[in-house]
């Protein structure tokens, strides 16, 4: 499973269409004869495909990681791509509302969170271009147009658009991204959405195409579906599937495999319904139903023999090992058994939508898996912390400080505008008078700055320019290079270097004494250079700079259990396993505090939902398979409960 060879030939359709692309095969062992006997053979790239259907955020993500996780331990070198229907050129410019968190890879590519599940589950580091955007395709379609590459053709969506998206996927899925030379074996596809979207027909049309180009036994459809279980009758209802499947096969597609989301295991005269009326063998429809955490996914699709009908489904049997999970189970496993639990206040903006913050949420339970405890996370809209809503929302009010000082641990994460600014502020300040341990991320980075100019040098109206452009005592302004006219793609993004300039600072010692480290970033302000002299006077410590010495990266505040910030994001890089230096750090600090019973009011209902009052926090589409937040138990301040959700 090494080198590949790509042979190109032309494509005589008249239509002034891109060559054609036939990609390498993998040897089986009828191949491996044929070598022996001195014929030369090509290895193709493999290709799974995962779509949804009924409804939106059953799960995609989290299943074609799963897949990728399943195949690994058969043995083979995994990539992923993920296409997302919209227009956007990327998700840069998207509210967490729309889509959730914007994950940020090392080449500065804004994306979908979804290429985070990829990159913590299969530990890859991906490309921009392995998400991709009808915004992208359109756009490098339209500038081949006004090259003249297409000689005068009118240009349509098939086949221009349909060709571009197929060479995308080929190209794409050449690159490596686990570390090693050589492409990978098989390619994960994610399509993004629902089937029927009208935003997606023409991915639904270049994947028809693409199937019958990479031919037979190198394509792999797993079609993600809804079968729901009526309260009324108790019955798993088969319909919604079935009609999903007859419009993914009018489409051009025929799914090999059904991946069927449900509550419960589906019966066996439900698989044998879905296997009439779905042409698919009863053998290959599966049940991902409710488990105790995300991590759990690729056991059960291994327990269903989803590799075998993979591998059978692209000729792999031949070359493929039994699945190796024990390093897996042993991480699945360790966390069921926890019993002590550490507490983090997370004090944001986006409290009531958990995929946010997801990337920081996987942050805080790969340490705390480490740490050998059950995570807890507080949810504190910063709002709620203001002066205002102690006049306005009394026991909102209340409960978010109650929270907050009932806490081992504060984490203020990243976001725009100035929105719950003022109660970030204060949580900070908190923190560090009555050292508790505190970790701010890119904004929450600037907080501490501001809040230390505030309460330490007196300069009450400190401020960034990003909240006060006439502030007088500008603590953290617009970076200079920085576009004011244009929002998509200006930022400084991607990894970056940082020096430490401190070698017996906390952080230089959580990355084990390291001289520099790369992390990612995704900001548009910066610490005010000319401050850093006034600022570090009154005690607080820069010990991480960029390569200039001008740029302030990491700050600490001596003296403190635990009070850093950070200009970049850790989070993007932490893996089960291999957690962020600085969020092991945060959690070691936060388990050595003694624990403050926080709001009261929490209850555990019969489902296993830790509730008092009011529904479950709101988890966006990243993971539709239901568990604790991976384990994750979170209370929200809204209305002072304590939820179980999906991060």
């Amino acid at each position: 499973m090494q080198g590949t060879k790509i042979v190109m030939e032309d494509r005589k359709n008249g239509r002034g269409g891109p060559p054609q692309v036939h990609n390498p095969i993998i040897a089986d062992p009828m191949h491996e004869k044929q070598q022996k006997r001195g014929f030369v053979t090509e290895r193709r790239m493999k290709y799974v495909l995962v779509t949804g259907g009924v409804v939106s955020g059953l799960g995609k993500g989290v299943t074609a990681s799963s897949i990728g996780v399943l195949l690994q331990a058969c043995g083979f070198r995994v990539t992923s791509i993920k296409i997302d229907p919209y227009l956007n050129t990327d998700a840069g410019t998207m509210s967490p509302f729309e889509h959730g968190e914007v994950f940020v890879l090392d080449d500065g590519g804004e994306v979908d969170l979804d290429l985070g599940n990829y990159e913590r589950f299969l530990d890859l580091k991906l490309t921009r271009d392995n998400n991709i955007t009808t915004g992208k395709i359109y756009q490098s379609v339209i500038a081949k147009e006004r090259r003249g590459d297409y000689l005068g053709k009118t240009v349509q969506v098939v086949p221009h658009i349909t060709d571009a998206i197929q060479e995308w996927i080929e190209r794409v899925a050449q690159i490596p991204v686990d570390g090693k030379e050589g492409p990978a074996d098989v390619c994960v596809i994610e399509l993004g959405g629902t089937i029927g979207d009208i935003e997606s027909m023409p991915f639904i049309e270049a994947l028809g195409q693409f199937s019958y180009r990479v031919g037979p036994g190198n394509f792999c459809l797993v079609h993600v579906s809804l079968v729901p279980v009526l309260n009324v009758v108790g019955e798993q209802k088969t319909k919604p599937t079935q009609h999903s499947v007859r419009q993914l096969r009018g489409l051009g597609l025929t799914p090999n495999l059904l991946a069927c989301r449900s509550s419960k295991e589906l019966d066996d005269n439900v698989k044998e319904k879905l296997s009439q009326f779905c042409h698919v063998p009863s053998s290959n429809i599966l049940t991902l139903y409710d488990v105790p955490n995300i991590w759990h996914i690729p056991l059960l699709l291994r327990d269903q023999k989803a590799h075998e009908a993979i591998l059978k489904t692209l000729n792999l049997c031949g070359v493929a090992t039994e699945p190796n999970f024990k390093e897996w189970i042993a991480t699945t496993k360790v966390y069921e058994k926890f019993h002590e639990s550490v507490r983090i206040a997370m004090v944001g903006k986006y409290t009531n939508l958990s995929d946010a913050y997801l990337s920081v949420l996987k942050a805080l339970m790969h340490a705390s898996v480490a740490c050998n405890r059950k995570l807890v996370v507080d949810w504190v809209p910063a709002e709620n912390l203001e002066d205002d809503t102690s006049k306005e929302d009394p026991d909102a009010y209340n409960t978010a400080w109650g929270l907050l000082k009932g806490a081992n641990g504060i984490l203020v994460p990243g976001g725009f505008g100035d929105r719950g600014v003022q109660g970030k502020i204060l949580a900070t300040k908190y923190a560090r008078e009555n050292s508790v341990p505190f970790l701010g991320i890119c904004l929450g980075m600037q907080i501490a700055v501001i809040e230390f100019s505030r309460s330490v040098l007196g300069l009450h109206d400190a401020n960034s320019t990003e909240f006060d452009p006439k502030t007088k005592n500008p603590c953290v302004i617009f970076m200079p290079e920085g576009s004011k006219t244009h929002m998509g793609g200006t930022m400084r993004l991607g990894s970056r270097r940082t020096y430490f300039h401190l070698a017996d600072c906390k952080s230089a010692k959580l990355y084990g004494n390291a001289h520099f480290v790369d992390e990612r970033h995704r900001h548009r302000y910066e610490v005010n250079p000319d401050m850093i002299s006034q600022l570090e006077s009154a005690g607080l410590c820069f010990v991480g700079k960029d390569e200039t010495g001008k740029r302030m990266e990491i700050v600490e505040f001596p003296g403190h259990p635990f009070f850093i910030g950070a200009q970049f994001h850790p989070e993007f890089k932490s893996r089960p396993g291999k957690p962020s230096p600085l969020f092991l750090g945060l959690i070691t600090a936060a388990c050595d505090r003694t624990i403050v019973p926080a709001s009261k009011g929490f209850g555990k209902l019969a489902n296993g939902i830790h509730s008092a009052h009011s529904p479950m926090l709101k988890a966006h589409n990243g993971n539709g398979i239901h568990s604790s937040l991976n384990g994750v138990y979170t209370s929200t301040t809204a209305n002072g409960v304590c939820v179980d959700g999906n991060c």
